[in-house]
């Protein structure tokens, strides 16, 4: 009886320890857009305040981000305004990398390839200048809305044109719609319904927990393993009060944090980008339509009814 006893409790420890094990290989960067904030309310007291929260948070979670930043943010009324600036200095001094994410959030698909690459270089001009003064480079551009192109002619052109000015694509694997919580979180602020804002709150990190779900095993159906993920949210007021659930609940999925320049070093990222409709989908599912329609998995987790209502949209 002591024999069994002894080695099946020696079987549950290495059942355990290989478990711990493949838990911690589980691996992801976190990229936030829209930087300095957005947020509906342009009051520079806000916009610090939420800067300021977001990053303590970071900070005290470990987190290596990158923020994509829209230049047009930093002016007011048409004036390079050194207050919005220094929101951007607040994430060079807490040891964090910024991104080019154009500097008006211009759509691709709806300007000419000309215009869109005028508006990447008009939005690098401040962010490089802080950049330096750290010693630092520019070296990551973000598309928004995650619209890359209708045509592989397109596609193709601003390639080239990113590496001609030293931009590396920055993809995203974990896609959400955070953007719509933090409108019905927003709107909920606004109208003083405290109520309303802790369910929001409450529902917004199962939601992402739920995607990350759904995330993590189409990478297992597409490429056979879980890769190492880049997970995109926005500077706003909820990720501003609720990233700190957001790291714990990756912690305790086994999640190690890393800087998107390690994310990208898996050789998914190596993997063609075909995609040319003018939805702005994940990467996993860019490279899973390239095997086939049948592999994207069903049933990929929404926004809860009351969200959408709250943020006073029809649907993602």
């Amino acid at each position: 009886f002591y024999v069994v006893n002894f080695f099946m409790k020696v079987f549950f420890c290495i059942l355990f320890l290989a478990f711990f094990s493949f838990a911690q290989t589980r691996q992801i960067a976190v990229t936030i857009d829209d930087l300095p904030v957005v947020s509906p309310r342009k009051d520079i007291k806000t916009r610090q305040q939420i800067t300021k929260n977001l990053l303590k948070h970071i900070k005290n979670a470990k987190v290596p981000a990158i923020g994509f930043v829209n230049e047009n943010k930093l002016y007011t009324e048409d004036k390079r305004d050194e207050k919005q600036v220094d929101l951007l200095r607040m994430w060079l001094n807490n040891g964090l990398e910024l991104g080019n994410h154009t500097f008006s959030h211009i759509s691709l698909h709806d300007n000419s390839l000309e215009k869109y690459q005028e508006n990447i270089l008009k939005g690098e001009i401040i962010t490089k200048e802080i950049l330096q003064a750290k010693q630092l480079k520019m070296r990551y551009f973000r598309h928004p809305y995650l619209w890359t192109g209708l045509s592989l002619e397109i596609k193709k052109d601003l390639s080239e044109f990113l590496n001609q000015h030293n931009y590396t694509i920055a993809p995203v694997t974990i896609d959400n719609a955070d953007y719509i919580f933090a409108s019905a979180y927003e709107k909920a602020f606004a109208k003083k319904d405290k109520e309303l804002m802790k369910q929001v709150g409450d529902a917004y990190v199962p939601y992402l927990e739920a995607k990350m779900d759904y995330w993590e095993r189409q990478s297992v159906k597409t490429l056979n393993r879980e890769i190492k993920q880049i997970l995109l949210l926005h500077a706003n007021f909820i990720n501003s009060e609720y990233f700190d659930d957001i790291a714990k609940m990756l912690k305790k999925r086994g999640y190690k944090f890393i800087t998107l320049e390690e994310s990208l070093k898996d050789e998914a990222y190596k993997l063609p980008d075909n995609f040319i409709r003018k939805n702005g989908i994940s990467w996993l599912h860019r490279w899973t339509l390239d095997k086939g329609r049948e592999f994207i998995l069903p049933n990929e987790p929404t926004v809860p009814e009351f969200v959408l209502k709250a943020a006073g949209v029809e649907s993602e």
